[in-house]
This record gives structure tokens, C-alpha cells and sequence, in this order.
């Protein structure tokens, strides 16, 4: 056969476009490598449009016998990544492989979530080292229980906890008061990032230190006073 035939003949047996995520994540279903041809070969015979190939035919392809096949088959149904469902309008039954999608989705969500998880809590404990660093000491019990509550039920974002602590600590007011103060005048102000936070500091910054301001303090550096608002 020529070359030319030859790739003409590839082409006209088309292609297979796995899903990335099937190859990555299979091993969490619990799939072995074997089971995972047998899922591509399901699924290759569909696109190409025979949605209920044999055992035969899926042995075919494969190294194992048609009735390894039947095992397997019966295997995946049993962990419902595959189903068997009966056409409407031509009654013929086909191989659907929506629960694998399923399960893929649902593993992914759940890493997701798991992710999110970890990456939070680790930024609330670089939050904590942060503060004892800053504080020059360990934080009281009631002190991280604030911290807790800005986190958990104020929902304020660890980069504009770390700015108001920063605000403190340039106006030299290291306590949690002030800094309770700084956030809940940001969150009225509709503050929401850290480039917010510091021009809205800065504004208030460039106030106190008006010409006005500056005379009549004989020019001491002055800073935003959250507690007097």
C-alpha cells in the first residue's frame, strides 16, 4: 500500500479526542488501566456512532477476551460509571457514559473545595504569624478570637486584615480596637482591595498633613485617627 493510501486510510478511520480529564483523574474512581481502555474503546466506538458495541467487539481491540470484557462491563456498572439505556424512538439499548462524566465533575468539585480549603487556612495562619510577628509576642486568647471573627463572620479578606495592620502599625497603634475600627470604616466605604485601602489611607493621610494642619502641629507627622471617628 502506498503512503499516500496508507494515511488516507488513517484519516478515514478518524480520531479520538480523550478528555484530558479522564486521563488525569481515573485512578481516583478507582479505575485500573485496563478498565480505563475499555472506557476509551466504549467511547470511540460511540463517536464513531456504534453506541452498543459487543464484547467481541470491544475485545477486539483489546488484549483481553470477550468474556474478561463482560466482567469488566459488569464491573463499571456495579461502580456506576457506566449504564446501559434504552433508545426512545429506535428501542436499541447503548452504552452511556454520562456517569463517568458525573463522577469525573464531582471529583474535580471536591478538590476544588479541598484546595480552597487548604489554601485559607494556611493564609489564616501566615494571618496569626503575621500578627504575633508584628505584635511582638504570642496573641491573647480574646485577641485571636477577634481575629477569628474578622475571618469568619465579618468576611474580611486576609490582604485587608494585613493592610489594616499595617495602617496600626504606621500610626503607631498596635491594639485591636484600632484595627477593628480601621475595617469597619473600610467595609462602609465599600473597600474591597488592597489598592483601596492604601489610597484611601493615603487621601486621609494628605488631609492631616494640609498646610493648615502642619502649622498648627509645628509640623509633627500626623496620622488618621480611626478611633476618633
Amino acid at each position: 500500500m502506498e503512503q499516500k493510501e496508507l494515511v488516507m486510510q488513517w484519516m478515514d478511520e478518524g480520531m479520538v479526542s480523550v478528555p484530558q480529564v479522564l486521563l488525569m483523574n481515573y485512578r481516583k474512581l478507582n479505575v485500573s488501566e485496563v478498565e480505563l481502555v475499555l472506557l476509551l474503546q466504549i467511547f470511540a466506538f460511540k463517536q464513531k456512532g456504534h453506541h452498543f458495541p459487543t464484547f467481541e467487539e470491544l475485545a477486539n481491540q483489546m488484549t483481553i477476551s470477550a468474556s474478561d470484557c463482560a466482567v469488566l462491563i459488569k464491573k463499571l456498572m456495579q461502580q456506576q460509571l457506566i449504564t446501559i439505556e434504552q433508545g426512545d424512538s429506535t428501542g436499541y439499548e447503548s452504552y452511556s457514559l454520562k456517569p463517568l462524566w458525573k463522577k469525573l465533575a464531582e471529583s474535580m468539585l471536591q478538590q476544588s473545595r479541598q484546595s480552597a480549603l487548604q489554601q485559607a487556612m494556611s493564609e489564616e495562619q501566615d494571618l496569626y504569624s503575621l500578627f504575633e510577628q508584628e505584635f511582638g509576642r504570642p496573641l491573647s486568647p480574646l485577641e485571636c478570637e477577634t481575629l477569628a471573627i474578622w475571618i469568619d463572620q465579618d468576611h474580611h479578606d486576609s490582604v485587608i486584615i494585613k493592610a489594616a495592620l499595617r495602617e496600626a502599625v504606621i500610626s503607631g497603634k498596635m491594639n485591636f480596637r484600632y484595627i477593628d475600627r480601621i475595617l469597619f470604616e473600610w467595609k462602609k466605604q465599600g473597600i474591597e482591595t488592597l489598592e483601596q485601602a492604601r489610597d484611601y489611607g493615603q487621601r486621609f493621610r494628605k488631609q492631616q498633613s494640609s498646610p493648615e494642619q502642619v502649622q498648627r502641629s509645628k509640623k509633627a507627622v500626623h496620622f488618621y485617627n480611626w478611633l476618633e471617628q
